[in-house]
């Protein structure tokens, strides 16, 4: 089979380095079983990991952290400790790669399905590439969903270009709200934060492009009393209340960080623990 492919390369172009190096390429693809030619065969892999939930739970844990590319070593570390630990599923809302290339998601695909339990995803603005979610969707699917444990409603939004929502998502993001209502708690997760939390309180910088946008979703989640808001996008750590709105910005997955005070900036995630009538947050550090 080899044999053959290499006659055919080379009588269209001869004998030139490049003949060699896509021979090489296809070798090492079918030797290894290495996809580097084609796009992973886990499309739709955020709908596929929500069939593994269990639905039934009023009582259980998940997992919540972001900006895991570049990690140097960090995101299989994290990887570990949540194989250990007892939440139902973890969600990474974005940046889990650096340019949005499909060679970058093939090796995170790999590095995902060393979890033990449900793995979803956000897309951010790294996910990117020639600023659409292109090959983010390749692999993952939806750019934004939803899904219920219980009494609790969680709700994935694609902010990851960092302007003002389309006119379908965000009518789809005010149904799902109205919908939210009849749950106890509302979880919703986005990679770009509404503001720069590390500035004054309502301040555009490393946040969404449009302060007046910010307010129009600040207003409706306020409206429709979002239990938490998560988001990522900032390399640290960071909680507070926006308007009426708790949030809570975990940027702390692996990527390097964006300043040297430990109280902000460290390497975790956040376990959030759903009971009866309460919701509880705990920050789980991960080595330097």
């Amino acid at each position: 089979m080899i044999k053959i492919m290499k006659k055919m390369i080379k009588k269209i172009i001869g004998r030139h380095i490049i003949s060699r190096i896509i021979f090489l390429l296809i070798t090492i693809s079918v030797v290894i079983d290495f996809p580097i030619l084609s796009f992973s065969d886990e499309a739709g892999w955020n709908d596929k990991q929500l069939q593994k939930i269990d639905k039934t739970k009023n009582k259980f844990s998940f997992a919540v952290f972001g900006d895991t590319r570049d990690s140097e070593g960090r995101f299989e570390d994290l990887i570990k400790k949540l194989s250990r630990d007892d939440v139902v599923f973890a969600m990474d809302i974005g940046d889990l790669v650096t340019h949005g290339r499909k060679e970058e998601f093939i090796p995170l695909m790999r590095q995902i399905k060393e979890l033990n339990k449900p793995f979803l995803a956000v897309a951010g603005n790294h996910d990117l590439i020639n600023n659409e979610p292109t090959n983010y969707c390749e692999f993952f699917g939806r750019r934004y969903y939803s899904f219920y444990i219980g009494n609790s409603y969680f709700i994935i939004v694609d902010n990851s270009k960092k302007t003002a929502l389309d006119e379908k998502q965000m009518s789809w993001l005010e149904e799902e709200l109205r919908n939210s209502q009849k749950y106890k708690f509302r979880f919703v997760f986005m990679h770009i934060p509404l503001y720069d939390s590390r500035e004054s309180k309502y301040t555009k910088g490393h946040s969404l492009n449009s302060l007046s946008f910010a307010k129009v979703l600040n207003d409706l989640f306020d409206k429709n009393r979002v239990t938490m808001l998560f988001a990522s996008h900032i390399h640290g750590y960071f909680r507070g209340r926006w308007q009426k709105t708790p949030y809570i910005i975990t940027g702390g997955g692996g990527a390097g960080l964006h300043g040297n005070d430990p109280e902000n900036y460290f390497f975790h995630y956040i376990k959030v623990d759903v009971l009866d009538s309460i919701v509880r947050y705990s920050v789980q550090r991960l080595k330097d």
